[in-house]
């Protein structure tokens, strides 16, 4: 049996490299190997909140090339540069309701996750595999976190020329904001708790950046809105602390939407009157799907193709999957100075 090497967390804090069984193809699959993937906020969180070792790679923000097919699979996608839609397209059945909408994440009869990208290679198949054409490395393993945003702000329904407030400038912050950019915000005002953080999103396009506390974020919301209040407001937050979801209420206009983003990870009170009577609008966004016919992998890849997002710019540090725990305690570690931490393979 063919083998491959692979990262696991080992369950008491650390990520470990092994042999694995490489994965084999079955029908409407292919075999991609990863070449870049990225670390990602959910990741870390996840390796916290965990108390069992992996029994797979995990990695969900993966680029690569295809390297066999499956049977049903046309032969021409072999050496195809590839981004891997590896939560909802890559498992999806095609067939239930949910994917006939296009909205592949809810799938009803999703395949086995078979392993994620902190490998040498990975299965998935072909139809949630999109080609990047010429993007760098660099560039395709940025396209799963951006489609994320792009949902987000589709689902808030944002229009043209809008005031925007992003909460939060960690990876999904930053991308939220490049995707509101280019999807035509007017203004968009975010706040940022690191000084790296705070400087990538000046870079990436925000108009305005200011401290997660204190009264500076919102009194410039203020003055670009004649007092009203963010448009649209995207929580990125999410995590074990609920202060950002009160504060998306308190900077958004009266009718205006509030979009979370951010996994929060254990219950919490929280007061629905004040939005109630505000007529706030509150949009749940989880991954991506077709919105109007179009997948936000594709929007993605032709916004970062497109040239002007600079989002690669987000990519401040790089490892081999052999270096993978130094690559996770960067990550961790804000005084690192790290925004994108990616794994990369030759």
């Amino acid at each position: 049996m063919a083998t491959m090497q692979g990262a696991f967390f080992d369950g008491s804090g650390r990520m470990e490299v092994r042999e694995l069984p490489k994965p084999e193809t079955g029908t409407g699959d292919v075999i991609v190997r990863v070449r870049s993937v990225g670390v990602c906020g959910s990741d870390l969180q996840m390796n916290v909140d965990k108390t069992e070792p992996d029994q797979l790679p995990a990695g969900h923000e993966v680029a690569g090339e295809i390297v066999e097919v499956g049977e049903g699979v046309d032969s021409a996608l072999m050496g195809q540069p590839v981004a891997v839609e590896i939560i909802g397209h890559g498992r999806a059945c095609a067939t239930c309701w949910y994917c006939r909408q296009g909205q592949f994440i809810q799938c009803r009869a999703q395949a086995p996750s078979w392993g994620g990208g902190f490998a040498e290679y990975i299965r998935r198949k072909a139809i949630g595999c999109y080609d990047v054409g010429d993007l760098s490395w660099e560039q395709a393993a940025l396209v799963e976190p951006l489609a994320v945003s792009i949902h987000g702000v589709r689902r808030g329904q944002m229009q043209g020329g809008e005031v925007v407030a992003v909460l939060g400038s960690g990876n999904i912050g930053l991308t939220s904001i490049v995707a509101a950019k280019g999807l035509g915000a007017g203004r968009v005002i975010a706040t940022a708790r690191y000084e790296q953080q705070a400087d990538m999103a000046r870079l990436l396009g925000a108009d305005e950046v200011h401290s997660d506390s204190g009264p500076d974020f919102l009194d410039a919301l203020h003055e670009a809105t004649d007092g009203r209040g963010a448009d649209m407001t995207i929580e990125t937050v999410g995590g074990h602390q609920s202060a950002t979801a009160a504060q998306a209420v308190e900077v958004t206009r009266k009718q205006g939407r509030i979009v979370i983003v951010g996994g929060f990870r254990r219950p919490f009170e929280f007061d629905f009157l004040t939005p109630m009577l505000r007529e706030q609008a509150i949009v749940f966004s989880s991954c991506y799907s077709v919105l109007d016919g179009r997948h936000d992998y594709e929007l993605a890849i032709d916004m970062i193709a497109a040239g002007g997002t600079g989002i690669e710019k987000m990519v401040t540090h790089r490892y081999t999957l052999e270096d993978i725990q130094s690559a996770f305690e960067t990550a961790y570690d804000k005084n690192s100075g790290s925004v994108k931490v990616q794994i990369h393979q030759n």
